[in-house]
C-alpha cells in the first residue's frame, strides 16, 4: 500500500512538491534544482542561511536540503531557527563534512536525514519522497 501511495504521488503532476535547496555553492543549487525539476519538484534555491529562513517562511517547502559549512548562519543554527517555527517540514542535511558528531546534532536538533557528499541521488531522491508523502498523506 505504501508503494502504492508514493507512486501515485511521484506521478501526480498535480500534487506540487515544494523543495528548497539551501547551500553556498551556487553550481550544486543548481544541479540538484535541474535535476528535481526535472522529476516534477518546485525548486527554490537559496546560498545562505538567513536567504534559507526567509524563503522558508514564504515558499513552504516540504523539504529543504540544508548545507551545514555556510558563511554566516550555518546549517545546524539555520535548522534551529526553522524549527522554532516550522515543525513539520523535511530537513535533509546534505553536507561534504564527514563528522558523525555534526551529523547526530543534526538528526538531534530536527533533521530527517544526513547525507554526505558527493550525493547519491537515488538515495537523496528517496529519502525527500519519504518526507513529502508522510506530509501529504
Amino acid at each position: 500500500m505504501a508503494k502504492r501511495r508514493i507512486l501515485e504521488i511521484m506521478l501526480n503532476k498535480t500534487v506540487k512538491k515544494r523543495l528548497l535547496i539551501v547551500d553556498d555553492e551556487q553550481e550544486i543549487c543548481e544541479f540538484l534544482a535541474d535535476y528535481f525539476n526535472g522529476s516534477g519538484y518546485e525548486c527554490m534555491v537559496s546560498l545562505n542561511g538567513e536567504d534559507a529562513l526567509a524563503k522558508t517562511k514564504l515558499f513552504r517547502p516540504h523539504v529543504i536540503l540544508l548545507d551545514i559549512k555556510m558563511p554566516g548562519i550555518d546549517g545546524i543554527e539555520v535548522l534551529r531557527r526553522i524549527r522554532s517555527f516550522d515543525t513539520f517540514v523535511g530537513v535533509i542535511v546534505v553536507t561534504g563534512v564527514l563528522d558523525e558528531g555534526i551529523g547526530r546534532q543534526a538528526l538531534k536538533e530536527g533533521a530527517v536525514d544526513f547525507i554526505t557528499k558527493p550525493i547519491d541521488l537515488e538515495y537523496l531522491e528517496h529519502s525527500i519522497l519519504a518526507k513529502v508523502v508522510s506530509i501529504l498523506t
